[in-house]
């Protein structure tokens, strides 16, 4: 969510009990304008909490240029004091998957450690070599960010264009979905590169507009049932939660340019989901 708009959309998305503390909000809505301007960020996101057991990772997230792919994520633990976290790589992503396991610490520096013994050399000559593999739960973080945001980040169809030169950046003249546009799972976007889009037929892509139709719904999404829709105070408001990554709640005001997504969570994937569907 826009830092900006904090605590008008942190009231609307609060759900299940998690929010954050007055003296909580306040120091983020002054770190957040100081983050902005020392990093030179054209906009700053108010991502969310982690939980942890020894104390909590507040997430931050600064575009830089281009709102799809120019992100860079940092952590706070005081919602004072900011610290930029490495891009995710493919590497980085299999040893975390490999080594770290349970609940965060909250400790950036705690290391997880998975030693594995391997097979090394051919026909008479394998010998088992014992392979370990260690990553600090900074490293964890930052690929838990990076798999939250591929597989539940949201948007509202319209929210942003395409330039002709490929740049994704948000659209000025949005003025929000219509009421009952706003009750279709269809309208709301993942907000990451397209995967179904590079599927379709010539025909589905000429019925699309390349300015506005570059992502992918998410009732498109292969695991039907895994979103929860509901209109809420009247129906003056849209949320969106996700039952993959419980804690990810997003809103829309239908008729405004007022949308957001904040998760919440401790950060481990619903694995339960498919025996729950």
């Amino acid at each position: 969510m826009d830092s900006e708009a904090l605590r008008y959309s942190l009231d609307l998305a609060a759900a299940n009990g998690l929010t954050l503390s007055s003296e909580q909000r306040a120091a983020l809505q002054t770190s957040l304008i100081i983050l902005k301007k020392n990093y030179k960020f054209t906009r700053v996101l108010f991502w969310g909490k982690i939980l942890g057991v020894k104390s909590d990772y507040f997430i931050a997230q600064g575009v830089e240029e281009d709102e799809l792919k120019s992100k860079k994520s940092l952590y706070s633990l005081n919602c004072i004091e900011w610290h930029l976290l490495p891009p995710a790589t493919e590497s980085l992503m299999a040893d975390v998957a490999l080594a770290a396991k349970g609940r965060f610490t909250g400790d950036p520096a705690h290391e997880y450690e998975h030693t594995e013994t391997r097979l090394v050399g051919d026909g008479d000559e394998k010998t088992e070599e014992e392979h370990t593999v260690k990553v600090i739960e900074a490293s964890r973080l930052t690929v838990t960010i990076s798999n939250i945001d591929k597989d539940v980040s949201v948007v509202p169809r319209g929210a942003f264009i395409m330039s002709p030169t490929g740049k994704v950046q948000t659209n000025r003249s949005f003025g929000g979905l219509h009421p009952t546009e706003a009750a279709k799972l269809r309208n709301y976007l993942h907000f990451r590169e397209p995967v179904h889009l590079k599927n379709k037929t010539i025909l589905e892509i000429s019925e699309l507009n390349p300015a506005l139709d570059f992502l992918d719904p998410l009732s498109e999404d292969l695991l039907k049932g895994s979103w929860s829709l509901e209109l809420e105070r009247g129906g003056a408001v849209c949320v969106l939660r996700s039952l993959l990554w419980l804690g990810l709640t997003f809103f829309h005001v239908p008729q405004t340019p007022q949308y957001g997504y904040i998760y919440m969570g401790d950060g481990l994937i619903n694995l339960d989901l498919p025996f729950m569907l």
